[in-house]
Parts: structure tokens; C-alpha cells; sequence
């Protein structure tokens, strides 16, 4: 699989992705928590499809 997401985005997905994964658990304890699955996993996988969709990456490019 393409990689298209570089390393700052790709940090940056995983603790946004956490983040909202802790609300399930803490603070107001809601199922929309459940969306943090999507940046999570697109930040582990180094991949987002809507980039790829729009022309987009933030990896830099190999030389």
C-alpha cells in the first residue's frame, strides 16, 4: 500500500485518534469516541484514502 502521509501527520492522527478513543472511557463517556478509530488507524497504516481521493500527500517525496 502507497504510503501518502508523513511523519509529523502521522503522530498527530495516532493522538488525535487516542484522544477521542479516551472519551468512550473518560469525561462525558460517549460512543462518538468510536470515531477516533478512523484517524488512528489511518495514522498506524501511514495511508488516508480521502488524500489519495483529493491528490494530496503529505509524505515527502523520495528522490
Amino acid at each position: 500500500m502507497l504510503r501518502n502521509e508523513g511523519s509529523i501527520d502521522r503522530i498527530l492522527r495516532v493522538v488525535f485518534g487516542l484522544a477521542l478513543l479516551s472519551l468512550i472511557f473518560v469525561g462525558p463517556k460517549t460512543m462518538w469516541g468510536l470515531v477516533g478509530l478512523i484517524p488512528l488507524l489511518t495514522g498506524l497504516a501511514g495511508y488516508c484514502p480521502l488524500y489519495q481521493v483529493l491528490g494530496f500527500s503529505s509524505c515527502p517525496m523520495k528522490k
